[in-house]
């Protein structure tokens, strides 16, 4: 059976493809070999510039404009070269440096190919190559998204932001809040995260066979080699992590999972919480009349990418604590288990993207019920109990949260005229009776 979107293993590559395929300029087999070509070549540059005696005939522009072309022209048939080279080495790392070794021949450069992946192990292509892909995806994709979602939620803030609402603790009714108000909520998570997420650099590790530079020291004992590796790396924009394994720790990548993570549940929890606003019907949908709600009962209106975005939410969680966790552990200097794991990294990140356009399409359906909202407020007078006792403490009256306890938290309901007649009991001045009647479930609602 050939691969297409019907016989795809997984639904990123099937049924949401469409949705996602920029992920694959990323996170595909076709990106890594792409990156990894990108890490190869400036490395071997960063070696003409040092400069190294015996890359003296490649320092000119027109040499290394030709290599550069060599990833700059990279395409399918490139990578198709190298899996053949793969088929041989069973190692992909070296196949790129047989494809590149290749590549010189053709370009005349044979007498200066073995300076390609020279004093390098797999671990310091593969890590730089994955830092720079995860670097360029949230620069490329992620963070537009996110602002643009950050942007529809603060104009429905702004839009809502003079609906009274009925606020639910426990469950049960509390003091009245902002509609828009809530959204702000959001709004101020997610951005806060997505700032935190900016600011955390990325690392690389760029040391040799068990991060000592061994090889590098060997071959040229008398060249700082910890600053050219580090201006090297820093090149990029990245840090070069100074003591490692054969392995990077992944601390600074955990860290971008990990902050992924609570921007997933920050948003997994307002899914949630407009799912169970349409239930309450606090709020309607948008009907689009060509689609489904059931299959067998038509007055069916689901809120169906709320639900959606729940489910990719929780795969992204789920897939992004497992990184965070998996990827900085290693046995002694080394193990081979972080490898198929890497492979996975665009997973949880297609998850997200699939999740937010959800959730941002659920957004954009919402419409106020302002008849029902209105009605769960005047249905609710207890909830002004609050505000009643916080003024009667400031005037220095007696126990008057005992008083509002006894007289609200029963099974009976709290009306208007149950708690003006309250009210007119106190031994208080008029003015102060005035100003506590002044007080409805609608306009008891705080500074926002």
């Amino acid at each position: 059976m050939n691969l297409t979107p019907l016989t795809a293993l997984s639904p990123i590559d099937g049924r949401y493809y469409p949705k996602v395929k920029d992920h694959s300029d990323f996170f595909s087999e076709y990106a890594l070999m792409k990156f990894r070509v990108i890490v190869e070549i400036e490395y071997f540059i960063s070696l003409v510039n040092i400069p190294l005696p015996q890359l003296e005939s490649m320092s000119n522009e027109e040499s290394l404009d030709k290599i550069r072309n060599i990833y700059l022209q990279f395409n399918f048939t490139s990578a198709e070269e190298i899996k053949k080279f793969e088929s041989t080495t069973n190692h992909d790392v070296k196949a790129v440096e047989y494809f590149l070794k290749n590549k010189f021949d053709s370009l005349g450069f044979s007498s200066v190919s073995e300076f390609i992946h020279f004093g390098l192990t797999s671990q310091d292509v593969n890590s730089l190559a994955y830092s720079l892909i995860v670097k360029d995806y949230h620069k490329t994709l992620f963070f537009p998204k996110s602002f643009q979602l950050l942007s529809v939620l603060k104009n429905l803030a702004e839009s809502w932001k003079d609906i009274p609402m009925l606020a639910h603790t426990h469950g049960q009714p509390a003091s009245p809040t902002l509609l828009g108000k809530e959204f702000r909520v959001y709004e101020e998570r997610i951005k806060k995260q997505i700032d935190l997420l900016n600011q955390l650099p990325l690392s690389a590790k760029f040391g040799g066979a068990t991060g000592n530079m061994n090889a590098h020291y060997v071959a040229f004992p008398s060249l700082d080699w910890k600053t050219i590796l580090n201006n090297f790396i820093s090149s990029f924009g990245l840090i070069r992590s100074q003591y490692t394994t054969q392995v990077d720790h992944n601390d600074y990548l955990s860290a971008y999972f990990d902050s992924a993570s609570r921007i997933c549940n920050i948003l997994l929890d307002l899914s949630r919480d407009c799912w169970m606003y349409i239930s309450m019907d606090y709020f309607n949908l948008q009907i689009n009349p060509e689609e489904t709600g059931s299959s067998t009962m038509p007055h069916k209106v689901n809120p169906i990418d709320f639900e959606n975005a729940e489910g990719n939410f929780e795969i992204s969680v789920a897939l992004f604590n497992f990184l965070s966790s998996k990827l900085t552990v290693s046995r002694l200097q080394r193990d081979l288990s972080d490898s198929t794991v890497m492979r996975n990294l665009g997973v949880p990140y297609a998850h997200l993207m699939l999740a937010m356009d959800s959730l941002q399409k659920g957004l954009l359906k919402l419409v106020p019920n302002t008849v029902k909202i209105n009605n769960e407020l005047e249905n609710n007078w207890a909830v002004v109990a609050e505000a009643i006792q916080t003024i009667l403490r400031r005037e220095g009256y007696p126990n008057p949260y005992e008083k509002l306890k006894k007289l609200t938290r029963t099974h009976h309901k709290i009306t208007k005229e149950i708690m003006e007649e309250f009210i007119e009991g106190l031994t208080v001045t008029p003015e102060i009776k005035k100003e506590l009647k002044a007080v409805t479930p609608f306009n008891y609602r705080g500074g926002f």
